[in-house]
């Protein structure tokens, strides 16, 4: 077993190396923002008034409204990446690691969007009369049949990962924490998880998109609400905080307590790897969700697609972030939701672990249903429409046994270990896609501005 978590530990490592992933997501985002001119940053505001007004979608060509695509992208987003994520970050890089963590959604948003705009003008309609789409459809239709390959490899990426990431991972967070803090046992975690995902999964996207526009929303707003309170309580601190994840990002961060220190390297390696883990732009799976909306413009779901990207990582997780290492928690020695648990216990005795749990349990429950999606519309690109329900049937069987994983410490690293080593050959063919289509968005962009002026 240490033999297989090394030689993982090194693929991984290798991926999101320098020169292979950071550097490519690096590139891509800085790319795509210039090539937009800034947009996604310039047209936040603008994307939030989208968003409300696609509550309801009217009558165009889709699946679900506007919002509820948003929902189902945070959905899958907004999970253990925004409680354990940003705590394994932060302890394996330092505070510093956090502001890689925002560089990366900061540029992830043009990446997000570009992905969003592509996603809407290649879809399909299925054999069931749903509308397809993601990076697998916009290489095959936009770069041409003879990518086709690129877009094979993407889904067959896609449909694995989303075992790791969608579904193992996050019912294993939600055993651990269930298990320390109440002594659940991990099978009846497993089975209620399976049983409550099934029950929605079975309704396809509209089911999800209703479900998530409702779960979504609230458990982040009460997240936010508990962390908020936390850093009111320090509030005369936070200055210090800050300046303490900024400096850190280019000095490395000494040893403290029980941490054992890290470098810049580190820093930028896990802040990116989990920034990545947490809003997944660049990644490809948000795309196939917003590929269902009710829509005809590409811009209009592009920009509010970006939101999702500012709303998870610059929001949720710079709260998660900001509790840590406020109360002090992140010397602790502790990692993954222990550390969250810890700092806001620390901050609300008594209350506060309370809140990171129920996190857990619904966060990750959501990620479930979201990226239950992913992997089936990349299943179905594989093998078409009769794979759906064998695909539903083996995501609701791995529930159980992701939640059993939390009875070993290696387990879940190497759960981890895969995830991250999946997401990293998922992103790959998505950000080549994303730069050879690159002029497609620029050129629509320009027309939707164009058009609005006019």
């Amino acid at each position: 077993m240490d033999t297989l978590s090394g030689l993982l530990g090194a693929a991984s490592s290798f991926i999101w190396g320098p020169w292979v992933l950071l550097w490519l997501l690096t590139v891509v985002g800085v790319f795509l923002t210039v090539g937009l001119r800034f947009y996604p940053w310039r047209h936040i505001g603008g994307g939030f008034r989208l968003l409300w007004q696609g509550r309801r979608g009217d009558h165009e060509e889709g699946d679900i409204t506007p919002f509820q695509a948003l929902m189902t992208a945070l959905s899958a987003t907004i999970g253990t990446g925004n409680i354990a994520g940003v705590a394994t970050a932060i302890f394996l890089g330092g505070p510093g690691a956090v502001f890689w963590m925002w560089l990366t959604a900061l540029f992830g948003m043009a990446t997000k969007y570009a992905e969003a705009v592509l996603a809407v003008k290649y879809r399909e309609t299925d054999a069931r009369g749903m509308h397809v789409g993601g990076p697998m459809y916009y290489i095959k239709n936009g770069m041409g049949p003879r990518w086709k390959w690129l877009g094979v490899l993407f889904a067959a990426f896609g449909m694995l990962a989303a075992f790791g990431i969608g579904n193992t991972i996050q019912s294993n967070s939600v055993a651990l924490a269930l298990s320390s803090s109440l002594n659940v046992p991990l099978w009846a975690t497993g089975a209620v998880l399976a049983i409550a995902a099934g029950a929605v999964i079975i309704g396809g996207i509209r089911r999800i998109g209703e479900v998530a526009s409702g779960l979504v929303p609230f458990m982040a707003l009460v997240y936010v609400a508990g962390a908020l309170v936390i850093i009111g309580i320090n509030i005369v601190d936070v200055p210090e905080a800050l300046a303490l994840i900024v400096s850190d990002a280019f000095t490395g961060t000494a040893a403290a307590g029980g941490f054992a220190g890290a470098g810049v390297a580190a820093a930028i390696q896990f802040g990116v790897a989990r920034g990545l883990f947490s809003n997944e732009a660049g990644l490809g799976s948000a795309p196939i969700a917003h590929a269902a909306a009710r829509t005809k413009d590409p811009i209009r779901q592009g920009s509010i697609a970006m939101l999702g990207t500012f709303i998870d990582t610059i929001v949720v997780c710079t709260m998660t972030a900001l509790v840590i290492i406020l109360t002090g928690a992140w010397t602790s020695g502790e990692t993954s939701s222990a550390l969250s648990a810890l700092a806001f216990d620390t901050g609300l005795p008594g209350f506060g672990s309370w809140v990171v749990t129920f996190g857990i349990v619904v966060f990750a429950f959501t990620t479930i249903l979201g990226w239950s999606y992913y992997g089936e519309r990349c299943a179905e690109f594989l093998f078409g429409v009769k794979i759906i329900w064998p695909y539903r049937v083996l995501w609701i069987i791995a529930i159980p046994l992701g939640a059993l994983a939390a009875d070993g410490n290696m387990s879940v690293k190497l759960l981890w270990l895969l995830a991250d080593i999946m997401n990293g050959l998922m992103a790959l063919p998505n950000l080549i896609a994303l730069l050879v289509l690159s002029p497609v968005v620029f050129a629509l962009t320009r027309e939707y501005l164009l058009k609005n002026k006019a």
